[in-house]
């Protein structure tokens, strides 16, 4: 009977899950692929039971299929105890301190872990994406906000509370826009997909998404020229900054700003190769894996819980 590994990526309005087939220490093809509404409105608790009907659902599924479920992986947003198993918060699905890996193994009966959703889809960037080859990769998703992951040989480094990688809130613009964390001018203030959006959105008169931008500033619209060149500017210095810590062999951009292709990636290249100094350039290249990297993740994740237990007992 084929193994697999049941994942589930759990965002603010939508779950993606798979059956993952798993071999060893290696994950094979997807074999089932499902999505569903997270439904986030009707409060903590109704998230929680979807998230267990849908991995018991996934767990029927694959042994209608003649597949064997051997473990679980689940990545939620929020700040994450991976090491017990914990969502501490998590403000768009109204997580507190919910023990989510016991839930999850209580509901399945099988070896279950828990990690973030963008360690976990930087993860699956590093091992199986764009970073793959290389030792040291920092992935760096950008839409309504802005974080990173640092994978180092392979492993995601967590930091000591589990809120490794938050580059989106180094400050770049002092005094600048008011970010939701309550400082001015972070970088996901001012370069996240939704800042370029609204920033545009002021000093237009009118309402664009930041694809809309990118488009308009191909095409030399002037405010939206001013916009797209005020936000690589602000990514070159949040980059420097993160290549100055972390000294990443390749750098990889995802999320919805990263949908603009070499109309970001081009110009940023320019402003990263301009501020270098003493560092190593890194590549900087774009995510391969597009949405499905958080569920492959929460595969990853679980195939690795498998192996350390394996290598323990």
């Amino acid at each position: 009977m084929t193994q697999t590994v049941i994942a589930l990526d759990v965002g603010g309005t939508g779950i993606k899950c798979a059956l993952v087939g798993a071999d060893g220490d290696a994950l094979h093809t997807v074999q089932h692929a499902e999505r569903h509404p997270t439904g986030a409105q009707r409060g903590p608790e109704a998230v929680i039971a979807t998230i267990l009907d849908i991995a018991g659902g996934l767990f029927a599924t694959a042994r209608a299929n003649g597949l064997e479920p051997v473990g679980a992986g689940l990545v939620v947003p929020g700040v994450i105890d991976e090491a017990n198993g914990v969502a501490v918060w998590a403000a768009n699905v109204g997580f507190r301190d919910v023990p989510l890996r016991r839930l999850l193994e209580e509901r399945l009966g099988l070896p279950a872990a828990l990690g973030h959703d963008v360690r976990g889809g930087g993860l699956a960037e590093a091992r199986l994406g764009a970073g793959r080859g290389h030792d040291y990769v920092l992935v760096i998703p950008i839409g309504t906000g802005i974080a990173a992951a640092n994978v180092v040989r392979g492993q995601v480094y967590t930091g000591a509370h589990g809120a490794g990688g938050e580059i989106g809130h180094i400050v770049v613009r002092p005094g600048g826009p008011v970010c939701g964390c309550g400082q001015r001018g972070c970088l996901e203030a001012v370069a996240s997909a939704s800042a370029v959006g609204r920033r545009y959105t002021e000093q237009a008169g009118r309402p664009a998404t930041a694809e809309e931008v990118a488009r308009l500033a191909t095409e030399g619209e002037p405010t939206a020229v001013a916009v797209w060149r005020e936000t690589i500017d602000a990514l070159a210095d949040g980059l420097m900054t993160g290549i100055a810590l972390f000294d990443p062999a390749v750098i990889v951009l995802g999320g919805g700003l990263a949908e603009a292709g070499e109309s970001l990636l081009a110009p940023l290249r320019e402003g990263v190769r301009a501020r270098v100094t003493f560092h190593r350039e890194p590549d900087i290249t774009r995510a391969a894996l597009g949405d499905e990297a958080g569920c492959l993740g929460a595969a990853l994740i679980a195939l690795d819980n498998l192996n350390t237990k394996g290598n323990t007992q």
